[in-house]
């Protein structure tokens, strides 16, 4: 596959994507934007008892987002060029992220415990993630792509703990409603996952090596 060096189409490519990004994120508020009159009609403590919801459903899409764009913006700092299929597996992620802001009202709409709507709003997330993961695979194994600082820091591994956690999540989530979202604390314990396999792998390595 081709790699193209062009500073400026690189250019285009980053900021473009936040751009993107950055409108996804500003949708998520468009729910409450016109809520004024009726925090003004019935407090601030009723109305946000009232719309519970879709203030979690927003608090959880935000910081999703931006977890998202800071791993987006981490792994397109180590690239010194692109090709033309990283273009289209980033305009896949560019897509699971606009489409979130839906995923996002569509669970703040339906607060009683629907597997469909957490089956949803969970695999937006993991078809998000997993762009994002073979984006990065694709910068591996392109020679030429990736910075000398990005190959001393790129971690696979990373990803795909996430990526077993989050898909874990979702099918609890639709297994056990009446847990719902909060089965995606298990996201917490990736780091925790990643350290076991990391020296699993160290292990079978080394192993591996021995006369």
């Amino acid at each position: 596959m081709a790699v193209v060096r062009t500073q400026r189409g690189f250019d285009r490519l980053v900021n473009f994507s936040d751009a993107v990004v950055a409108i996804a994120i500003t949708l998520l508020i468009l729910p409450l934007v016109d809520a004024g009159p009726e925090v003004a009609k019935e407090g601030i403590g009723p109305y946000f008892q009232h719309n519970f919801w879709q203030f979690l459903a927003f608090g959880i899409s935000f910081v999703v987002i931006a977890r998202l764009w800071m791993v987006h913006h981490q792994v397109f700092g180590w690239i010194e060029s692109y090709t033309p299929g990283l273009l289209w597996l980033n305009m896949l992620w560019l897509a699971c992220i606009v489409f979130m802001p839906f995923t996002a009202n569509v669970l703040s709409d339906s607060p009683n415990e629907k597997p469909d709507v957490y089956a949803l709003y969970i695999g937006n997330l993991l078809l998000t993630t997993l762009a994002m993961q073979f984006m990065e695979l694709l910068i591996l194994r392109t020679p030429g792509m990736l910075s000398e600082e990005g190959a001393a820091q790129a971690d696979p591994l990373r990803g795909w703990t996430f990526i077993v956690l989050l898909a874990i999540a979702g099918v609890l989530a639709v297994l056990f409603p009446n847990i719902g979202m909060l089965w995606l604390l298990l996201l917490f314990l990736s780091r925790l996952l990643h350290l076991v396999l990391g020296r699993m792998t160290r292990s079978r390595d080394h192993a591996g090596v021995r006369p």
